[in-house]
């Protein structure tokens, strides 16, 4: 499946390359093919260097986690609704419990804990497989929830609304939580039609029903606070959550005897081998994107979009937010730069950059989760990954547009 997706990005861009240079009469359009190449492959280089110290600093504290018993104590803990979702792995194996912190840390907003406890997570899976250059079953559900993307606070969309001058910078919060809700669930319900979970098995309600009955009576509390109450609280829980993480690994490992200097210094060298790995993936992932999006074959497809929903008479103010929509599951710098530029030239508070808002904060840059989760691991095949992700990614998009008509239209 990757071989073809990243072959299918260079022949999409030779197309629509060829098309805008005889066509359109453009012949610089090969020059900036080349330059993005030599730029993605320049930016792969700058993401490295921020992965190797968040997954050394991470992965030493996780390895604190380990010793200490916190991974497993979280893993007896969600062991009966992992052997229903994932079957393939044993109660009370370490990658449920980081399967845990990964989502806890992905709920909070806090993206720089929460890829590398997710690729450790990933390696503890790729204990279990017996293919490894093959996506086992629970890989592909634990990437295909990862790139739902559920976030509870995403704080750092309301510092880019802020940055560009927004009265209310919350004003996207409810929007993107119901958002990013219905892609985490597309993308679970797409894995369990594919795979055959038995997802209304009791012991998965049992797990579910109370998450989603808190979920909601947190949106209810949430919904009555002011503002600027709503994005202090947020600043305020994201951090105190990061830090406090890191309080409780070394209070508990000190209790319990552990020498907690030495395993966080052997932890951070996991990370660093980790990181070393990751970069060919990353290479030829964002050079793929790259020339895609140099191409314009991107502009080409917005452009029919809003030729379609003219012609079936539709309002066509969400097709201006669909930049966002289209580079997103590419590149989350790329989807981040769309952002921005609607938020300037459509107005901070037009429809279409709080649509924007909202598809950035409802879910994840699929393809480099892809390449990196399964990058780290070696994993070549990745099955139904990609498809079930793209759908989760869709329903997303669709539950952005729906919810921002909603309360905005």
């Amino acid at each position: 499946m990757l071989n073809g997706l990243w072959l299918g990005f260079f022949l999409v861009a030779a197309v629509a390359g060829a098309a805008r240079w005889l066509i359109g009469g453009d012949p610089t359009v090969f020059a900036a093919l080349v330059e993005s190449l030599f730029a993605m492959a320049k930016l792969a280089v700058e993401v490295m260097i921020v992965l190797f110290g968040t997954l050394t600093l991470w992965l030493g504290f996780l390895r604190i986690a380990e010793k200490a018993g916190l991974v497993e104590q979280l893993a007896r803990l969600l062991g009966p609704l992992f052997r229903r979702l994932m079957p393939e792995v044993p109660a009370g194996h370490p990658a449920l419990g980081l399967i845990t912190l990964n989502f806890a840390a992905n709920g909070l907003g806090l993206d720089n804990a929460a890829t590398p406890i997710g690729l450790k997570a990933m390696r503890a899976l790729q204990e279990l497989n017996p293919s490894k250059t093959i996506a086992s079953n629970a890989q592909i559900l634990f990437l295909v929830l990862n790139t739902s993307g559920l976030t509870l606070l995403p704080v750092t969309i309301f510092m880019y609304r802020a940055q560009q001058g927004a009265d209310d910078p919350t004003l996207v919060f409810l929007p993107i939580l119901l958002a990013t809700s219905a892609s985490s669930l597309a993308g679970l319900l797409a894995v369990a039609l594919v795979q055959r979970l038995r997802i209304w098995d009791p012991v998965v309600l049992m797990y579910l029903v109370p998450g989603a009955l808190l979920l909601g009576g947190f949106m209810a509390l949430l919904a009555g606070l002011s503002a600027t109450a709503l994005a202090s609280l947020s600043s305020l829980l994201g951090n105190l959550t990061l830090f406090g993480l890191i309080i409780a690994f070394l209070l508990v490992g000190a209790l319990r005897k552990v020498p907690v200097y030495e395993s966080f210094v052997e932890g951070a060298q996991e990370g660093f081998d980790v990181a070393k790995s990751l970069l060919p993936y990353l290479i030829a992932m964002l050079c793929a994107i790259g020339v895609l999006r140099a191409s314009g074959a991107l502009d080409f497809g917005l452009d029919g979009i809003r030729w379609l929903v003219e012609v079936l008479g539709w309002d066509t103010r969400f097709v201006d937010a669909l930049p966002t929509a289209l580079v997103k599951p590419f590149s989350g710098s790329a989807a981040r730069a769309m952002l921005i530029e609607t938020m300037q030239s459509q107005g901070v508070d037009s429809f279409p950059a709080l649509l924007a808002a909202t598809v950035q904060g409802s879910t994840e840059t699929t393809f480099y989760v892809l390449a990196v989760y399964f990058g780290a691991v070696g994993i070549q095949r990745a099955r139904h990954a990609v498809g079930c992700a793209l759908a989760a990614d869709f329903a997303g998009v669709l539950a952005a547009i729906g919810v921002c008509y909603w309360f905005f239209g």
